[in-house]
């Protein structure tokens, strides 16, 4: 969320943060708003301050008048009437406070200055690693993976309906073997701390990562409980420290979690509906990082490294691609998407997305941070990015490493937990 010194300060700074994202208009009836309810809400403050000290001048008068053995009737009925009007003041300020929220829980964070403008066309591949297989000859990972019984999508459908898939066998065991190498990984090698979160979550913390009230219809809730199924695993770990006020000694922190992620929204846009591209379940492993302000550019560095090394260490050629504005997610600051390259269906399919969201998430949150002893606190800045999402990763895997046979190698990294070299 935006602080409303924005809004009262530099309003124009965003305003044009929502041009860049090809925004503005869709929301400068409601920018517009926002500014007429923070004028608003200064002149109830200030009209609330002037009667709160007329009141406290009235008591005053009468306590003199009292012992002066004087008439306060009359002051006492204005003491009384200011403390109605007072009340009413404050009725009317939290009113328009909690509309001037209501609007800025709606309004997307300003992307740094180094994002492109734009939507999607104006992404910029900023490097690329590995050399990509030839996609002649090379089988989509769905026919591969039902010939070889990995992935069984007609089975996922008849229990739970489209976008659901079962994982059979050696494909099952190879989603434990991403698993446990991305977690043992991101711990052993990169610092991590493993959690292990709950799947569902309440609506302040959907609303804390901004998943809530933007996004509601894209969830899965639990109606009789008012719970969600989490995205991703960035709802839950990210709100670990919610309301609370963190030594900044400790920062940077660094958490890795493995979860299911349940997404209403996955194929509705008709692309990458084959196979198990997008799904309204998949597996993810999630790293969530929290950073002192002045150090999360860095930060963003750093994540944006380990999750590439998991790339790296598999052996699958892919790109980093930069995002415009207008592609950049509603909490970002800045954004990267990792694609892995698929030569079965000749695209990259994006396996990670990396993101900064400064203080954006830790406003909605409150989660700050003591810079040193003594020291106001400052709202931290949160980073996440998958690491790695599998399904894509997995059908990069069977496609990049299938054999003429039929067959497809295991990449090394993965054997001692898939228990074999070679699926035939």
């Amino acid at each position: 969320m935006h602080d409303v010194r924005v809004v009262r300060e530099r309003p124009a700074e965003l305003r044009e943060a929502m041009r860049r994202r090809g925004e503005l208009g869709t929301l400068a009836s409601q920018l517009d708003r926002c500014e007429e309810l923070e004028r608003e809400r200064r002149l109830l403050i200030q009209a609330a301050e002037e009667r709160e000290a007329a009141r406290n001048a009235a008591s005053q008068e009468v306590a003199r008048r009292k012992k002066a053995g004087e008439d306060v009737a009359e002051l006492i009925a204005t003491g009384r009437a200011l403390g109605e009007e007072i009340a009413r003041l404050k009725t009317e300020l939290a009113e328009t406070e909690a509309s001037l929220t209501r609007i800025l829980m709606e309004v997307p964070n300003v992307t740094l200055p180094e994002v492109p403008e734009g939507g999607e066309e104006n992404n910029v591949v900023e490097r690329q690693w590995g050399d990509p297989r030839p996609s002649q000859g090379v089988k989509p990972h769905w026919e591969i993976a039902s010939t070889l019984g990995l992935v069984d999508l007609e089975r996922g459908a008849k229990i739970s309906g489209s976008g659901f898939a079962v994982y059979r066998g050696a494909g099952a065991r190879l989603m434990r073997a991403l698993m446990n190498f991305f977690i043992d990984s991101h711990v052993a090698e990169h610092g991590y701390e493993e959690v292990w979160p709950p799947l569902l979550v309440t609506r302040a913390t959907m609303t804390g990562t901004g998943q809530l009230p933007k996004f509601e219809h894209d969830a899965y809730r639990i109606a009789d409980d008012d719970l969600f199924l989490i995205p991703t695993a960035e709802v839950p770990v990210t709100n670990l420290y919610r309301g609370e006020i963190l030594d900044g000694a400790s920062l940077p922190m660094a958490f890795v979690a493995y979860t299911p992620c349940f997404r209403r929204e996955a194929g509705s846009a008709g692309k990458d509906t084959r196979g198990i591209q997008r799904m309204h379940q998949f597996d993810k492993v999630e790293l969530v990082r929290y950073s002192a302000a002045d150090d999360s550019v860095n930060e963003l560095a750093v994540l944006l490294g380990h999750a590439e090394k998991m790339l790296e260490r598999l052996g699958l050629p892919y790109r980093v691609k930069l995002l415009a504005a207008g592609d950049t997610g509603f909490s970002s600051a800045k954004t990267y998407d990792l694609e892995a390259w698929a030569p079965g269906v000749g695209a990259w399919l994006e396996v990670s997305s990396v993101s900064l969201f400064t203080d954006f998430q830790a406003r909605r949150a409150n989660i700050r941070y003591r810079p040193a002893k003594g020291e106001k606190p400052r709202f931290v800045h949160t980073l996440n990015g998958s690491g790695l999402a599998f399904p894509r990763t997995l059908a990069c895997i069977l496609e990049h490493y299938q054999q003429a046979d039929g067959s497809v190698i295991v990449p090394e990294v993965l054997r001692k937990y898939a228990g074999t070299d070679r699926i035939a």
